[in-house]
């Protein structure tokens, strides 16, 4: 039986990962606090006084994770119905590595708007909002506009959180081949969500060269054809012109993959030496990891449980999240975000070619991160 049938039968055992538990039982004398007549005096006292509705209501301890399905997993847009079974696995991580309660929440609306208006509608009912697979360009508009308009912490995780992992990873496998990141010639592979979240992080921290590709090549100045994101990416590498992926890999340091491209051993071989390779997609990278490292890949770090190196934003967003509710953050931020990078990658005491990033069963993981964001 592989993977996918197995899944299907644990899902339909327990129909679904998640429930709700009681804080309390209530007795006949508890229920008439808990419920009627009791509650109405927590109604009108919450209703006069909402700065304590954290006080009175588990939004304290309470993060919705949203998506439209229009980007789940490697599937692409397989809609609301598609995307509840992965909402549903995001809020049992939550719970597990962090406890905190998480609703997933899905949602049959796609335009910008109707995606912003529907979050603001739901928002007194949590504490925080993980956004989850929703496409790009709309899912930098919509992270945005609620960020401004919300005063609760809203973050894209495919975005933000694979940001702050991969650099974590990037900070130790620079140690390892004794590098300087900000030397580093980076090349980025995909220039949606995670890949421009990346290419700014990295870039805030390190200052690094950066050349990103999408499927047309080389992202520069001199196209006419760029997004708003897309231009900022080109900023990164003012000097670079237009040319294909294998121009870009000339004496490159990285590359970092988070698109459905290919890399061959032979683009492995353009590069400098030793080089660091990044093949996130999912669920088969850029290249497999024994061909990377025939070509004389120093370290190559994925997005899969079965090989070294996994880079997964399961390290990331509990942490994150855990320090956010606890110290009622308003907003994350990329000083936030740098922090909880190097505390990921502080975890991995002495970095080698295959542990460049701690496990996320790593007891300390997320007290250390909920630490560093407030």
């Amino acid at each position: 039986m592989d993977v996918n049938q197995q899944a299907l039968k644990i899902h339909k055992k327990f129909k679904g990962k998640i429930t709700t538990a009681l804080r309390d039982v209530p007795t006949v004398e508890t229920l008439k606090l808990y419920y009627t007549p009791g509650v109405g005096g927590v109604a009108s006292y919450v209703a006069e006084h909402p700065n304590s509705l954290r006080d009175y209501t588990w939004t304290n301890n309470l993060v919705a994770v949203v998506s439209d399905g229009t980007a789940v997993l490697g599937l692409g847009n397989i809609g609301p119905e598609g995307a509840l079974p992965v909402m549903e696995g995001k809020a049992m991580l939550f719970k597990h590595f962090a406890n905190i309660d998480a609703v997933p929440i899905v949602l049959n609306v796609h335009s910008t708007e109707e995606i912003i208006s529907t979050i603001k509608a739901i928002a007194p009912s949590f504490g925080g909002i993980n956004l989850e697979d929703i496409a790009a360009p709309q899912c930098f508009e919509i992270e945005e506009r609620l960020k401004k308009e919300l005063s609760i912490p809203v973050m894209h995780d495919d975005q933000h959180g694979t940001a702050i992992v991969v650099l974590a990873g990037l900070i130790n496998a620079a140690i390892v081949t004794k590098r300087n990141l900000q030397d580093c010639k980076i090349v980025l592979i995909g220039a949606g969500a995670a890949g421009t979240a990346i290419a700014k992080l990295i870039h805030k921290f390190a200052g690094s060269q950066i050349v990103s590709v999408d499927s047309k090549g080389v992202i520069c100045s001199q196209r006419n054809d760029l997004t708003p994101e897309k231009r900022l990416l080109a900023s990164f590498s003012p000097n670079v012109k237009p040319g294909s992926l294998q121009d870009a890999l000339k004496n490159a340091d990285v590359v970092i993959g988070v698109s459905r491209g290919k890399l061959t051993g032979s683009d492995v071989k353009l590069m400098a030496k030793d080089p660091i390779i990044f093949a996130l997609a999912n669920p088969m990278p850029e290249i497999m990891p024994d061909e990377a490292l025939a070509a004389g890949a120093a370290i190559v770090a994925t997005g899969r449980s079965d090989f070294p190196n996994q880079i997964n934003n399961a390290l990331v967003f509990p942490g994150v999240f855990r320090g956010a509710l606890d110290h009622n953050v308003k907003s994350i931020t990329e000083d936030h975000k740098i922090a909880a990078a190097k505390v990921i990658a502080s975890l991995v005491k002495n970095p080698t070619a295959t542990c460049i990033i701690p496990s996320v069963f790593e007891k300390n993981l997320v007290p250390r991160i909920a630490a560093v964001i407030q």
